[in-house]
């Protein structure tokens, strides 16, 4: 089969690798679109190190099933690959399972690949009417889902009151922002750096999507979702996060500075860490998409796989303006 493979850092191939093996309980899965993920530019720039090359990247994806008695059922998938046994799994907090793997991060290889082998038990069936393309956006929007359902549950204030702030217009904050709406949030302004984001957002949302330099030095958030994840975008977070709020971090930009913690301590300002999705996040997400209440997923941008390399240098470059790119079988216009 032809995948898209990490072989060294900022280079990625087009080219023939073997079929995946297919273990006890899972079941071969045609990729037809795979979506690419900030992890997935960490790990082309070497800065990943539980992605060592080579290795196959990407984890956004749906499909059809290719093998066993459920062949040509429509598919997306969670790539958390967890135990089911420990206590977080009991609990419903399968994100943090210690022992969990993730797909395109290794020992298992990732999406960008004509197949990939799945558990059974992590497939989520997708009807008829999904384009598997908004399906694939399942994963990125459940990191944002999670992220607002914890957010507000650490705020004591009825959704549709909240003031919230979204740091950054990438599949990630702009998914935050469309789980905001999704969950009851009225009030949303997105902060985005890049002005041709700035403008492609606009022209396909309605929420208020604004420069830096337009945020008022006053302006107080009930709820600040940093989707960036850089000592930057953390100190905007903690000026701009209103006494007794919360900050929920998904961004994993840089690992150290920017929050003010002498101020969080004094006016009671909780900062949240939130870490993929629940299970439960995961089913949840899908069936939004499915019910449409995220919007019509119009800001996607959709590239052949064998230009994949060509697509992580536009991304590097800051000239991919659609916050979301899915590579997609070559020839193939739709899913």
């Amino acid at each position: 089969m032809k995948a898209l493979v990490y072989t060294n850092t900022e280079t990625l191939e087009y080219c023939d690798v073997p079929l995946p093996a297919i273990e006890e309980g899972q079941v071969l899965v045609r990729i037809m679109a795979s979506g690419v993920c900030g992890s997935d530019m960490h790990a082309y720039l070497g800065h990943d190190e539980r992605r060592p090359a080579p290795l196959i990247l990407g984890h956004e994806a749906a499909g059809i099933v290719a093998s066993g008695p459920e062949q040509g059922r429509r598919v997306t998938f969670n790539p958390l690959v967890t135990c089911g046994k420990c206590r977080d799994c009991r609990s419903g907090r399968t994100n943090l399972c210690a022992s969990r793997q993730i797909v395109s991060m290794a020992p298992r290889q990732g999406a960008f690949a004509e197949y990939i082998a799945i558990p059974e038990e992590n497939l989520v069936t997708v009807p008829d009417d999904i384009p598997l393309e908004h399906a694939a956006l399942t994963e990125p929007l459940a990191c944002g889902w999670h992220g607002v359902r914890v957010g507000l549950g650490a705020i004591d204030i009825a959704a549709p009151e909240i003031d919230c702030l979204v740091i950054g217009g990438g599949a990630i904050g702009f998914g935050a922002a469309l789980s905001l709406d999704a969950q009851g949030v009225e009030t949303i302004t997105v902060l985005e750096a890049s002005a041709d984001r700035r403008d492609f957002l606009r022209a396909v949302s309605g929420f208020n999507v604004i420069a830096p330099d337009e945020l008022d030095e006053a302006a107080a958030f009930d709820l600040v979702i940093d989707g960036v994840g850089y000592s930057k975008t953390r100190a905007t977070a903690s000026t701009h996060a209103r006494p007794g709020g919360a900050i929920v971090h998904i961004g994993l930009g840089e690992n150290e500075g920017g929050l003010d913690i002498r101020r969080m301590t004094l006016q009671e300002i909780s900062f949240i860490g939130t870490y993929t999705y629940t299970a439960d996040d995961f089913r949840n997400t899908a069936r939004a998409i499915f019910d449409k209440r995220l919007g019509p997923l119009n800001w996607i941008d959709m590239q052949p796989l064998s230009e994949g390399a060509q697509v992580f240098r536009n991304i590097r470059s800051g000239s991919a303006p659609a916050p979301k790119t899915i590579l997609i079988p070559d020839h193939m216009e739709s899913a």
